[in-house]
């Protein structure tokens, strides 16, 4: 896919950079640190999310508040997947895509976050193949979708980003026992708070 490709960043228009970066540093060992929630939210402003963002991001584990929205997450994917023309022959990976859709919820909701944006990641890869085809394991799908629309682009721009958070939290989530939720730690909720950022914005897609 996409994942971290450096070229990806130059198809940023030059106003939105400074968020860019702010969420996702680049150089040799991008996210060390991890990102900030305040990056996040910031991140959320361009997307064109920023009110159901914040109402939602005090919504972790528990709560109706949540289960509805992740309830219109799955119905809009869903949705959104089924409407995707493609070959006969890729028809069994829309099913199977929609078949990942409870088990990512699932993290969700034992908080998880960390397994749950591995998963995402595998959900967008398949996402952007239904959408765009080949074009989506292109170099260049990035500058690609900034040409299509500039939030459609930073969105995507997003999902290539988010496979480079695994070493910042590696060793550091919160542990769970068991089946029960994970544990809330600042690196957990910061997970969570780039983890929302894409399911809020498919959500009102």
């Amino acid at each position: 896919m996409y994942s971290c490709s450096p070229h990806a960043y130059e198809a940023i228009p030059q106003e939105y950079r400074k968020t860019a970066e702010e969420l996702f540093p680049s150089g040799p060992n991008p996210a060390v640190q991890g990102p900030t929630v305040k990056a996040a939210e910031n991140y959320a402003e361009i997307l064109g999310i920023g009110v159901d963002y914040k109402r939602l991001l005090g919504t972790q584990h528990a709560g109706r508040d949540l289960e509805q929205f992740l309830g219109h997450f799955q119905n809009n994917l869903d949705l959104l997947i089924q409407k995707t023309w493609v070959d006969k022959s890729d028809e069994a990976r829309k099913e199977k895509l929609q078949d990942r859709i409870p088990g990512f919820i699932a993290e969700i909701e034992r908080g998880d976050y960390r397994k749950a944006l591995k998963e995402f990641s595998v959900i967008l890869e398949e996402l952007a193949h239904l959408l765009f085809g080949a074009q989506s394991q292109k170099d260049d799908f990035a500058e690609y979708a900034f040409r299509i629309d500039t939030q459609m682009g930073l969105f995507w721009w997003y999902g290539g980003r988010i496979g480079c958070l695994k070493p910042a939290c590696d060793g550091n989530q919160g542990k769970g026992a068991g089946s029960g939720p994970v544990a809330r730690t600042p690196c957990n909720e910061s997970l969570w708070a780039v983890l929302l950022l894409g399911i809020c914005y498919l959500t009102n897609f």
